[in-house]
């Protein structure tokens, strides 16, 4: 089998000590060509910046050909790994032959060297590849945006890389020389084995020149083809707007548009479906979303702060996602979102997350819809021994919760009205289930078991 030829695992990595994105993990095989999507502010340029060793991980790894970035060096990695920027800003008069001729810099051994007829050789190569050699003598600066695009890309070709990353190299071009530069980089990928990953906005030049897609948003949301990748109800959750996806009379690939109607901002309210309610956070809720999807169990999450790992899963498995900012607490419009929600929902189940002034809230929301006759389940910590009596399961359960009140007792208050309101403490997901199709009048199967 052969090896990947670049792994991220279980990379954390943030700026002035906020994470941007926890536990990342893939794995790109030589010869594939990625496109890398999500929304602006999802760390898709960081993530790139990381798999060139521009950026070191704050946990986890990045390996080439199965070697830490880190013990390869800087000369090494850039013999190897390419990184094409969105825009690359020169404040010298360079021509094209001198900009392509930075990069075989990795490749100098002294810092007085100077190019060797090998060197010479394979900038031609690139400058011929790239199809700039027309334009060699001419100032850099002076050019278009597609023609500085496509000799930056001649520079990173000048590498030698097996790995080639681009960062929305489509971006502020018009349709000839976006296409001309995706046509180029599909040319090299297919004709020299270049492995490539390439941020990029435009979903439908997505769905034409990249066989594999990631959808990232803080963390991989969808990893697969097109037809996967590509989704509605994805790509509404994870853009915040509707879409219609599906192929053109006469066409081979994917589009995607706008729906027939006047596009919407926001997704559409929930007031003709029974679903469930999942408050989490923290990765509190991972285990139940995965035993709802597997289901067929419609529930929406939320709110929940872009970056928590429950969010990004959530992405992935929930029909709807109410979404806050990264650190933010819940803003009024959040909360009304959640309370439209919770007017619809036939149950809520509240996960063992931490409680502190930022979801506060929720929970307190929470609590006036139980008052007003929402069914609520509250699930026990997976940790949390079981006892045998309902009293002595609201005894534990309130030990339980005290320990992660960070509220100054608002929690515990909120806590208080849902047990009056007849909550119910359930200490296992199979439980859990049980009690959701009961409540939704759906067939009970034999009891879930998580792995």
């Amino acid at each position: 089998m052969v090896a990947p030829v670049l792994q991220v695992r279980d990379v954390t990595f943030g700026y002035d000590a906020q994470p941007l994105f926890y536990t990342v993990a893939l794995q790109v095989q030589p010869g594939e060509m990625v496109g890398l999507l999500g929304p602006n502010g999802s760390g898709k340029t960081t993530l790139l910046r990381l798999m060139s060793g521009f950026l070191q991980p704050q946990q986890g790894q990045i390996l080439l050909e199965e070697r830490d970035l880190k013990q390869w060096g800087r000369k090494k990695v850039a013999q190897r790994i390419a990184l094409v920027p969105q825009e690359l800003h020169v404040p010298f008069a360079f021509t094209v032959e001198h900009m392509v001729s930075l990069g075989r810099t990795p490749f100098i051994t002294s810092f007085f060297g100077s190019h060797s007829r090998q060197d010479q050789v394979i900038m031609q190569d690139a400058i011929d590849a790239a199809g700039v050699g027309a334009m060699a003598d001419r100032i850099f600066n002076e050019l278009s945006g597609g023609e500085r695009q496509r000799v930056t890309i001649a520079m990173a070709l000048a590498q030698q890389p097996r790995v080639l990353l681009l960062d929305e190299p489509t971006s502020h071009l018009d349709i000839k020389y976006q296409i001309e530069t995706l046509e180029l980089v599909q040319r090299l990928n297919r004709e020299r084995g270049v492995t490539v990953i390439a941020a990029i906005h435009d979903l439908n030049l997505a769905a034409r020149y990249f066989p594999r897609l990631l959808l990232f948003q803080r963390g991989v949301v969808a990893d697969g083809g097109p037809a996967e990748v590509l989704e509605t109800g994805l790509l509404r959750r994870v853009y915040g707007v509707n879409v219609q996806v599906g192929i053109l009379r006469g066409a081979a690939h994917l589009s995607v548009l706008p729906p027939a109607g006047e596009m919407q901002s926001e997704p559409e309210e929930r007031n003709d479906v029974s679903h469930v309610h999942v408050m989490a956070g923290g990765g509190s809720g991972e285990v139940l979303m995965r035993a709802l999807a597997d289901a067929h169990i419609p529930f929406v999450a939320g709110a929940l702060n872009i970056g928590d790992s429950d969010h990004t899963l959530a992405l992935r498995l929930a029909d709807e996602v109410i979404t806050e900012q990264p650190y933010a607490p819940i803003s009024s419009e959040v909360l009304t979102q959640v309370r439209n929600s919770l007017a619809h929902a036939s149950l809520l189940i509240l996960c063992p997350t931490p409680i502190g002034p930022g979801n506060l809230p929720l929970l307190q929301e929470v609590a006036q819809a139980a008052r007003h006759g929402l069914p609520v389940l509250l699930l026990v910590a997976p940790s949390a021994q079981q006892v045998a009596s309902e009293e002595a399961h609201e005894r534990k359960y309130r030990r339980e919760f005290a320990a992660r009140d960070y509220t100054q007792g608002e929690g515990i208050k909120a806590l208080e009205i849902l047990l009056q309101s007849n909550a119910v403490v359930v200490q296992s997901i199979g439980e859990a289930l049980e009690m959701v199709k009961k409540c939704l009048a759906l067939p009970i199967e034999p009891q879930f078991t998580p792995e």
